[in-house]
Protein backbone atom coordinates (compact mmCIF):
# COMPACT_ATOMS: atom_id res chain seq x y z
CA UNK A 1 0.00 0.00 0.00
CA UNK A 2 1.26 3.41 -0.97
CA UNK A 3 1.50 6.08 1.53
CA UNK A 4 -1.27 8.14 -0.22
CA UNK A 5 -3.33 5.18 0.77
CA UNK A 6 -2.13 5.01 3.77
CA UNK A 7 -3.24 8.84 4.41
CA UNK A 8 -6.09 8.89 1.99
CA UNK A 9 -7.65 5.84 1.62
CA UNK A 10 -11.18 7.70 0.15
CA UNK A 11 -8.75 9.73 -1.94
CA UNK A 12 -10.21 10.33 -5.51
CA UNK A 13 -8.80 7.93 -8.17
CA UNK A 14 -9.73 10.73 -10.73
CA UNK A 15 -10.33 14.27 -11.25
CA UNK A 16 -13.90 15.81 -11.73
CA UNK A 17 -14.60 18.00 -14.28
CA UNK A 18 -18.18 19.73 -13.01
CA UNK A 19 -17.68 23.17 -15.14
CA UNK A 20 -16.91 24.30 -18.62
CA UNK A 21 -15.45 27.60 -17.40
CA UNK A 22 -12.70 28.08 -14.85
CA UNK A 23 -13.18 29.43 -12.43
CA UNK A 24 -16.82 27.99 -12.40
CA UNK A 25 -20.24 30.49 -11.97
CA UNK A 26 -19.93 29.95 -8.19
CA UNK A 27 -16.39 30.69 -8.00
CA UNK A 28 -17.04 33.93 -9.84
CA UNK A 29 -19.64 34.81 -7.78
CA UNK A 30 -17.53 34.03 -4.68
CA UNK A 31 -14.17 36.21 -5.89
CA UNK A 32 -16.52 38.99 -6.76
CA UNK A 33 -18.06 39.21 -2.99
CA UNK A 34 -14.61 38.55 -1.57
CA UNK A 35 -12.95 41.37 -3.76
CA UNK A 36 -15.07 43.96 -2.15
CA UNK A 37 -13.19 43.88 1.23
CA UNK A 38 -9.94 41.85 0.19
CA UNK A 39 -8.44 42.16 -3.41
CA UNK A 40 -9.43 38.78 -5.08
CA UNK A 41 -7.89 39.47 -8.34
CA UNK A 42 -5.37 37.04 -8.98
CA UNK A 43 -7.82 33.96 -7.26
CA UNK A 44 -7.43 30.70 -9.53
CA UNK A 45 -10.79 29.80 -8.08
CA UNK A 46 -12.50 29.60 -4.71
CA UNK A 47 -11.83 26.06 -3.10
CA UNK A 48 -13.22 24.39 -0.68
CA UNK A 49 -11.05 22.58 2.07
CA UNK A 50 -13.41 20.58 3.91
CA UNK A 51 -13.39 18.56 0.82
CA UNK A 52 -10.09 18.79 -0.53
CA UNK A 53 -7.86 15.18 0.38
CA UNK A 54 -4.59 14.12 0.08
CA UNK A 55 -3.31 15.39 -3.67
CA UNK A 56 -6.66 16.57 -4.99
CA UNK A 57 -7.65 20.31 -4.57
CA UNK A 58 -11.71 20.56 -4.59
CA UNK A 59 -13.58 24.30 -5.62
CA UNK A 60 -17.25 24.96 -4.64
CA UNK A 61 -18.64 24.20 -8.29
CA UNK A 62 -17.86 20.99 -7.71
CA UNK A 63 -14.16 20.56 -9.29
CA UNK A 64 -11.91 18.19 -8.29
CA UNK A 65 -8.10 18.96 -9.36
CA UNK A 66 -5.09 16.33 -9.25
CA UNK A 67 -3.02 19.39 -7.66
CA UNK A 68 1.01 19.32 -8.73
CA UNK A 69 1.01 23.10 -7.90
CA UNK A 70 0.31 22.59 -3.89
CA UNK A 71 -0.51 26.29 -2.51
CA UNK A 72 2.88 27.17 -4.50
CA UNK A 73 4.54 24.70 -3.16
CA UNK A 74 3.51 24.74 0.26
CA UNK A 75 1.88 21.87 0.88
CA UNK A 76 4.06 19.11 1.71
CA UNK A 77 1.52 15.73 2.85
CA UNK A 78 -1.37 16.67 1.20
CA UNK A 79 -4.89 18.06 2.02
CA UNK A 80 -6.22 17.29 5.26
CA UNK A 81 -3.47 14.70 6.29
CA UNK A 82 -4.67 13.07 9.38
CA UNK A 83 -1.12 12.62 11.10
CA UNK A 84 -1.36 16.42 10.93
CA UNK A 85 -4.40 16.63 12.07
CA UNK A 86 -4.55 15.06 15.30
CA UNK A 87 -1.05 17.26 15.99
CA UNK A 88 -3.66 20.23 15.62
CA UNK A 89 -6.35 18.78 18.11
CA UNK A 90 -3.55 18.10 20.72
CA UNK A 91 -3.40 20.13 23.84
CA UNK A 92 0.16 21.64 22.96
CA UNK A 93 -1.16 23.09 19.58
CA UNK A 94 -4.21 24.83 21.40
CA UNK A 95 -1.95 26.46 23.62
CA UNK A 96 0.09 27.62 21.18
CA UNK A 97 -3.13 29.30 19.10
CA UNK A 98 -5.02 30.29 22.44
CA UNK A 99 -2.28 31.93 24.49
CA UNK A 100 0.13 32.86 21.60
CA UNK A 101 3.41 33.92 23.49
CA UNK A 102 5.92 36.62 23.02
CA UNK A 103 8.94 33.66 22.71
CA UNK A 104 11.49 36.29 23.12
CA UNK A 105 10.51 37.27 26.92
CA UNK A 106 7.73 34.89 28.10
CA UNK A 107 8.96 31.51 26.49
CA UNK A 108 6.44 28.65 27.00
CA UNK A 109 7.94 25.48 28.95
CA UNK A 110 7.10 23.38 25.58
CA UNK A 111 9.30 25.65 23.41
CA UNK A 112 12.60 23.87 23.61
CA UNK A 113 10.64 20.78 22.69
CA UNK A 114 8.87 22.08 19.39
CA UNK A 115 11.87 23.66 18.47
CA UNK A 116 14.12 20.23 19.44
CA UNK A 117 11.62 18.44 16.98
CA UNK A 118 12.35 21.39 14.23
CA UNK A 119 16.23 20.60 14.91
CA UNK A 120 15.96 16.95 14.51
CA UNK A 121 15.42 17.63 10.51
CA UNK A 122 17.96 20.48 10.23
CA UNK A 123 20.55 20.48 7.46
CA UNK A 124 23.70 19.04 7.95
CA UNK A 125 26.10 21.19 9.87
CA UNK A 126 22.97 22.95 11.60
CA UNK A 127 22.40 23.13 14.96
CA UNK A 128 20.31 26.23 15.37
CA UNK A 129 17.32 28.20 14.62
CA UNK A 130 15.91 31.19 14.22
CA UNK A 131 11.87 31.44 14.08
CA UNK A 132 10.00 33.67 11.46
CA UNK A 133 6.88 34.10 9.78
CA UNK A 134 7.32 33.90 5.88
CA UNK A 135 9.69 33.25 3.37
CA UNK A 136 10.56 36.87 3.14
CA UNK A 137 10.73 37.22 6.15
CA UNK A 138 12.82 34.42 6.99
CA UNK A 139 15.10 36.14 4.16
CA UNK A 140 15.56 39.54 5.79
CA UNK A 141 16.08 38.21 9.27
CA UNK A 142 19.08 36.49 7.99
CA UNK A 143 20.18 39.59 5.86
CA UNK A 144 20.27 41.14 9.78
CA UNK A 145 21.43 38.66 11.45
CA UNK A 146 24.83 38.32 8.49
CA UNK A 147 25.10 42.33 8.98
CA UNK A 148 25.62 42.33 12.53
CA UNK A 149 27.68 39.36 12.40
CA UNK A 150 29.90 41.09 9.70
CA UNK A 151 30.15 44.41 11.10
CA UNK A 152 31.15 42.07 14.83
CA UNK A 153 33.99 40.60 12.88
CA UNK A 154 35.26 43.94 12.23
CA UNK A 155 34.15 45.19 15.29
CA UNK A 156 35.40 42.77 17.62
CA UNK A 157 32.77 40.30 18.89
CA UNK A 158 33.46 41.49 22.80
CA UNK A 159 33.63 45.29 22.03
CA UNK A 160 30.73 47.42 22.61
CA UNK A 161 29.20 50.12 20.17
CA UNK A 162 30.97 53.42 20.33
CA UNK A 163 29.48 57.16 20.59
CA UNK A 164 29.76 57.32 17.48
CA UNK A 165 27.95 54.10 16.15
CA UNK A 166 25.04 54.97 18.67
CA UNK A 167 24.87 58.88 17.83
CA UNK A 168 24.94 58.14 14.00
CA UNK A 169 22.46 55.23 13.49
CA UNK A 170 19.60 57.64 15.29
CA UNK A 171 20.19 59.33 11.58
CA UNK A 172 20.49 56.73 9.53
CA UNK A 173 24.12 57.41 8.77
CA UNK A 174 27.16 55.79 9.41
CA UNK A 175 29.19 54.52 11.28
CA UNK A 176 26.27 53.41 13.32
CA UNK A 177 24.22 52.75 10.04
CA UNK A 178 26.83 51.17 7.46
CA UNK A 179 26.81 50.81 3.73
CA UNK A 180 26.77 47.06 3.07
CA UNK A 181 25.25 44.86 0.45
CA UNK A 182 23.92 41.41 -0.11
CA UNK A 183 25.05 40.07 -3.47
CA UNK A 184 22.22 37.95 -4.99
CA UNK A 185 21.42 36.66 -8.48
CA UNK A 186 19.25 38.15 -11.82
CA UNK A 187 15.61 35.95 -12.26
CA UNK A 188 16.57 35.36 -8.04
CA UNK A 189 13.31 35.39 -5.97
CA UNK A 190 13.60 36.04 -2.18
CA UNK A 191 10.41 37.80 -1.52
CA UNK A 192 8.10 41.05 -2.01
CA UNK A 193 9.19 43.10 1.57
CA UNK A 194 11.53 46.17 1.29
CA UNK A 195 15.22 44.00 1.99
CA UNK A 196 14.01 40.94 0.30
CA UNK A 197 12.94 43.07 -2.74
CA UNK A 198 15.76 44.31 -3.09
CA UNK A 199 17.08 41.07 -3.33
CA UNK A 200 14.81 39.51 -5.87
CA UNK A 201 15.00 40.00 -9.94
CA UNK A 202 12.68 37.45 -11.34
CA UNK A 203 9.62 40.04 -12.15
CA UNK A 204 9.47 43.84 -12.47
CA UNK A 205 5.59 43.31 -11.09
CA UNK A 206 7.75 42.09 -7.38
CA UNK A 207 8.85 45.32 -6.65
CA UNK A 208 8.01 48.23 -8.73
CA UNK A 209 7.46 51.56 -7.16
CA UNK A 210 9.09 51.17 -4.13
CA UNK A 211 12.61 52.10 -2.84
CA UNK A 212 15.57 49.31 -2.85
CA UNK A 213 19.16 49.30 -1.55
CA UNK A 214 22.01 49.33 -3.96
CA UNK A 215 22.66 45.75 -3.82
CA UNK A 216 24.77 43.48 -6.92
CA UNK A 217 22.95 40.78 -8.82
CA UNK A 218 25.50 38.64 -10.30
CA UNK A 219 24.57 35.99 -13.23
CA UNK A 220 23.21 32.77 -12.12
CA UNK A 221 24.16 29.36 -14.66
CA UNK A 222 22.09 29.15 -17.86
CA UNK A 223 22.81 25.43 -18.36
CA UNK A 224 22.07 23.46 -22.04
CA UNK A 225 19.85 20.65 -21.73
CA UNK A 226 19.91 17.67 -21.49
CA UNK A 227 22.59 17.84 -18.91
CA UNK A 228 24.14 14.71 -19.99
CA UNK A 229 25.04 16.01 -23.49
CA UNK A 230 26.41 19.47 -22.43
CA UNK A 231 28.83 18.61 -19.97
CA UNK A 232 31.75 21.15 -21.10
CA UNK A 233 29.07 23.64 -22.02
CA UNK A 234 27.75 23.73 -19.15
CA UNK A 235 31.19 23.40 -16.84
CA UNK A 236 32.13 26.97 -18.77
CA UNK A 237 28.84 28.33 -18.00
CA UNK A 238 29.66 27.74 -14.28
CA UNK A 239 32.98 29.10 -14.81
CA UNK A 240 32.17 32.06 -16.13
CA UNK A 241 29.33 33.20 -13.24
CA UNK A 242 32.18 32.47 -10.73
CA UNK A 243 34.34 34.96 -12.46
CA UNK A 244 31.35 37.17 -12.46
CA UNK A 245 30.31 36.22 -8.86
CA UNK A 246 34.07 37.13 -7.52
CA UNK A 247 34.70 40.37 -9.55
CA UNK A 248 31.73 42.08 -7.97
CA UNK A 249 33.35 41.31 -4.50
CA UNK A 250 35.70 42.98 -5.75
CA UNK A 251 34.71 45.62 -7.03
CA UNK A 252 31.31 46.67 -5.77
CA UNK A 253 31.62 50.49 -4.07
CA UNK A 254 30.02 49.08 -0.71
CA UNK A 255 31.13 45.94 1.40
CA UNK A 256 29.13 42.44 0.88
CA UNK A 257 28.34 41.19 4.04
CA UNK A 258 26.17 38.23 2.58
CA UNK A 259 25.75 35.93 -0.65
CA UNK A 260 22.39 35.42 -1.21
CA UNK A 261 21.25 32.05 -3.52
CA UNK A 262 18.83 29.56 -4.08
CA UNK A 263 19.41 25.90 -5.07
CA UNK A 264 17.46 25.69 -7.56
CA UNK A 265 15.79 29.41 -8.81
CA UNK A 266 12.26 28.34 -8.56
CA UNK A 267 10.00 31.77 -9.49
CA UNK A 268 12.39 32.69 -11.90
CA UNK A 269 12.49 29.56 -14.16
CA UNK A 270 13.41 26.43 -12.15
CA UNK A 271 17.67 27.38 -13.17
CA UNK A 272 19.64 24.83 -11.62
CA UNK A 273 22.95 24.64 -10.60
CA UNK A 274 25.64 22.26 -10.19
CA UNK A 275 27.55 21.17 -7.02
CA UNK A 276 30.61 22.49 -8.67
CA UNK A 277 28.72 26.10 -9.08
CA UNK A 278 27.95 25.69 -5.50
CA UNK A 279 31.38 25.08 -3.88
CA UNK A 280 32.63 28.06 -5.97
CA UNK A 281 30.18 30.26 -4.46
CA UNK A 282 31.48 29.01 -1.06
CA UNK A 283 35.13 29.26 -1.49
CA UNK A 284 34.49 33.09 -2.66
CA UNK A 285 32.47 34.15 0.51
CA UNK A 286 35.10 32.35 2.68
CA UNK A 287 38.08 34.37 0.61
CA UNK A 288 36.05 37.54 1.06
CA UNK A 289 34.67 37.30 4.50
CA UNK A 290 31.20 37.09 3.93
CA UNK A 291 28.25 35.10 4.86
CA UNK A 292 26.64 32.42 2.76
CA UNK A 293 23.18 31.85 2.97
CA UNK A 294 21.04 29.26 1.08
CA UNK A 295 17.52 30.36 0.32
CA UNK A 296 15.64 26.94 0.90
CA UNK A 297 12.35 28.29 1.25
CA UNK A 298 10.80 26.74 -2.07
CA UNK A 299 13.47 24.35 -2.31
CA UNK A 300 13.35 22.51 1.73
CA UNK A 301 11.81 19.58 2.84
CA UNK A 302 11.98 17.23 0.55
CA UNK A 303 10.81 18.10 -2.63
CA UNK A 304 14.27 17.57 -4.70
CA UNK A 305 14.82 13.74 -3.77
CA UNK A 306 16.95 15.38 -0.33
CA UNK A 307 15.68 16.89 2.95
CA UNK A 308 17.13 20.28 2.06
CA UNK A 309 18.13 20.79 -2.04
CA UNK A 310 21.60 22.23 -0.81
CA UNK A 311 22.83 19.05 0.26
CA UNK A 312 22.89 17.64 -3.14
CA UNK A 313 25.92 19.83 -3.27
CA UNK A 314 27.81 18.56 0.04
CA UNK A 315 29.23 22.18 0.48
CA UNK A 316 32.34 22.23 2.62
CA UNK A 317 32.12 24.18 5.12
CA UNK A 318 27.98 24.24 5.60
CA UNK A 319 26.33 27.18 4.82
CA UNK A 320 26.02 29.98 7.47
CA UNK A 321 22.63 30.24 6.94
CA UNK A 322 19.51 28.13 5.32
CA UNK A 323 16.60 29.91 5.30
CA UNK A 324 12.92 27.71 5.02
CA UNK A 325 9.30 28.21 4.89
CA UNK A 326 6.67 27.07 2.67
CA UNK A 327 6.74 23.30 3.18
CA UNK A 328 7.47 23.62 6.78
CA UNK A 329 4.52 25.68 7.11
CA UNK A 330 6.85 27.48 9.63
CA UNK A 331 9.67 29.68 8.99
CA UNK A 332 12.90 31.00 9.72
CA UNK A 333 17.01 29.88 9.22
CA UNK A 334 18.96 27.34 10.75
CA UNK A 335 22.67 28.09 11.58
CA UNK A 336 25.47 27.21 13.67
CA UNK A 337 27.93 29.89 13.98
CA UNK A 338 27.74 30.97 17.39
CA UNK A 339 29.04 34.37 16.93
CA UNK A 340 26.06 34.99 14.61
CA UNK A 341 23.63 35.73 18.24
CA UNK A 342 24.23 39.22 18.43
CA UNK A 343 26.16 40.18 21.69
CA UNK A 344 23.29 42.08 22.94
CA UNK A 345 19.90 40.66 23.70
CA UNK A 346 16.64 42.86 21.68
CA UNK A 347 18.76 43.09 18.49
CA UNK A 348 17.17 40.10 16.89
CA UNK A 349 14.05 40.09 18.22
CA UNK A 350 9.80 40.72 17.84
CA UNK A 351 6.74 40.47 19.71
CA UNK A 352 6.69 36.93 18.81
CA UNK A 353 9.44 35.70 17.22
CA UNK A 354 8.07 33.57 14.95
CA UNK A 355 4.67 31.31 15.74
CA UNK A 356 4.74 28.03 18.05
CA UNK A 357 1.42 26.48 16.48
CA UNK A 358 3.67 26.65 13.53
CA UNK A 359 7.05 25.46 14.56
CA UNK A 360 5.06 22.40 16.10
CA UNK A 361 3.45 22.19 12.57
CA UNK A 362 6.84 21.80 10.98
CA UNK A 363 7.86 19.41 13.34
CA UNK A 364 5.52 16.99 12.95
CA UNK A 365 5.57 17.59 9.01
CA UNK A 366 9.29 16.92 9.32
CA UNK A 367 8.47 13.88 11.37
CA UNK A 368 6.53 12.48 8.95
CA UNK A 369 8.55 12.95 6.01
CA UNK A 370 11.58 11.12 7.89
CA UNK A 371 8.87 8.07 9.67
CA UNK A 372 8.33 7.33 5.92
CA UNK A 373 11.62 8.23 4.21
CA UNK A 374 9.55 10.34 2.32
CA UNK A 375 12.56 12.25 -0.01
CA UNK A 376 13.67 8.99 -1.28
CA UNK A 377 10.08 8.26 -2.11
CA UNK A 378 9.34 11.53 -3.89
CA UNK A 379 13.22 10.87 -5.70
CA UNK A 380 11.62 7.46 -6.96
CA UNK A 381 8.22 9.21 -8.20
CA UNK A 382 10.08 11.97 -9.50
CA UNK A 383 12.33 9.57 -11.91
CA UNK A 384 9.32 7.76 -13.18
CA UNK A 385 7.22 10.93 -13.74
CA UNK A 386 10.58 12.39 -15.58
CA UNK A 387 10.36 9.29 -18.26
CA UNK A 388 7.11 10.14 -19.04
CA UNK A 389 7.70 13.26 -19.59
CA UNK A 390 10.96 12.56 -21.52
CA UNK A 391 8.93 11.11 -24.01
CA UNK A 392 6.24 13.49 -24.49
CA UNK A 393 8.78 15.72 -25.08
CA UNK A 394 10.33 13.68 -27.94
CA UNK A 395 6.18 13.71 -29.22
CA UNK A 396 5.75 17.14 -28.60
CA UNK A 397 9.65 19.32 -28.68
CA UNK A 398 7.50 22.46 -29.87
CA UNK A 399 5.83 22.06 -26.74
CA UNK A 400 8.20 21.06 -24.16
CA UNK A 401 11.42 22.71 -24.22
CA UNK A 402 14.74 22.43 -21.73
CA UNK A 403 13.04 19.96 -19.93
CA UNK A 404 14.97 20.19 -16.44
CA UNK A 405 14.71 18.47 -12.95
CA UNK A 406 16.17 15.13 -13.71
CA UNK A 407 17.86 13.46 -10.52
CA UNK A 408 15.81 16.52 -8.76
CA UNK A 409 12.81 14.17 -7.66
CA UNK A 410 9.58 15.88 -8.59
CA UNK A 411 10.95 19.28 -8.55
CA UNK A 412 10.55 19.06 -12.12
CA UNK A 413 9.85 22.23 -14.57
CA UNK A 414 10.01 22.93 -18.20
CA UNK A 415 9.74 25.50 -20.87
CA UNK A 416 7.34 26.72 -23.97
CA UNK A 417 8.72 28.96 -27.03
CA UNK A 418 6.02 30.96 -26.88
CA UNK A 419 4.82 32.54 -23.12
CA UNK A 420 1.36 32.90 -24.62
CA UNK A 421 1.13 29.43 -25.42
CA UNK A 422 2.63 28.34 -21.75
CA UNK A 423 -0.46 31.11 -20.26
CA UNK A 424 -3.12 29.14 -22.30
CA UNK A 425 -1.75 25.77 -21.23
CA UNK A 426 -1.84 26.77 -17.26
CA UNK A 427 -5.33 27.88 -18.04
CA UNK A 428 -6.58 24.74 -20.83
CA UNK A 429 -5.26 21.69 -17.98
CA UNK A 430 -7.81 22.71 -15.50
CA UNK A 431 -10.42 21.74 -18.46
CA UNK A 432 -9.19 18.02 -17.75
CA UNK A 433 -8.88 18.26 -14.06
CA UNK A 434 -5.67 19.60 -13.23
CA UNK A 435 -4.35 22.09 -11.33
CA UNK A 436 -0.85 23.25 -12.22
CA UNK A 437 1.91 26.04 -12.11
CA UNK A 438 3.84 28.44 -13.82
CA UNK A 439 7.50 30.06 -13.56
CA UNK A 440 9.21 32.81 -14.98
CA UNK A 441 7.63 34.42 -18.57
CA UNK A 442 7.63 30.69 -20.10
CA UNK A 443 7.86 27.53 -17.85
CA UNK A 444 6.06 25.48 -16.21
CA UNK A 445 6.56 23.94 -12.92
CA UNK A 446 5.49 20.90 -11.05
CA UNK A 447 4.72 21.46 -7.19
CA UNK A 448 3.23 18.25 -6.13
CA UNK A 449 3.21 17.40 -2.55
CA UNK A 450 5.25 14.21 -1.06
CA UNK A 451 2.46 11.57 -1.01
CA UNK A 452 2.18 12.54 -5.27
CA UNK A 453 2.99 8.69 -6.73
CA UNK A 454 2.88 6.85 -9.79
CA UNK A 455 -0.41 6.46 -10.71
CA UNK A 456 -0.69 10.31 -9.94
CA UNK A 457 2.21 10.85 -12.26
CA UNK A 458 0.10 8.72 -14.80
CA UNK A 459 -3.04 11.04 -14.75
CA UNK A 460 -1.09 13.82 -15.24
CA UNK A 461 0.91 12.84 -17.89
CA UNK A 462 -2.20 11.38 -19.81
CA UNK A 463 -4.14 15.05 -18.91
CA UNK A 464 -0.72 17.09 -20.31
CA UNK A 465 -0.85 14.56 -23.81
CA UNK A 466 -4.21 15.29 -23.98
CA UNK A 467 -4.03 18.96 -24.18
CA UNK A 468 -1.19 18.89 -26.25
CA UNK A 469 -2.42 16.77 -29.23
CA UNK A 470 -5.09 19.60 -29.25
CA UNK A 471 -2.85 22.29 -30.30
Amino acid sequence: MGISEQYFPNEPTAPVVATTEFPGPKSQESIAALNKVFDSRASYFVADYEKSLGNYIADVDGNMYLDVYAQIASIALGYNNPALIEVAKSDLMTRAIVDRPAMGNFPSKDLEGIASEILKVAPKGQDKLWSGLSGADANELAFKAAFMWYQGKKRGYTTEFTDAENESVMKNQAPGSPELAILSFKRAFHGRLFASGSATCSKPIHKLDFPSFNWPKAEYPEYKYPLSENEAYNKEEDKRCLTIVEDIFKSWAIPIAALLVEPIQSEGGDNHGSAEFFQGLRDITLKYGAALIIDEVQTGVGATGKFWAHEHFNITPAPDFVTFSKKFQSAGYFFHDSEIVPKHTYRQFNTWCGDPARMILAGAIGSEVTKHDLAARAQEVGAYLFAKLEALQSKYPKLMKNLRGKNRATFIAWSFEEPSLRNKFLADMKTVGVNIGGCAEDSVRLRPTLVFEEKHADILAAAIEKIYSSY
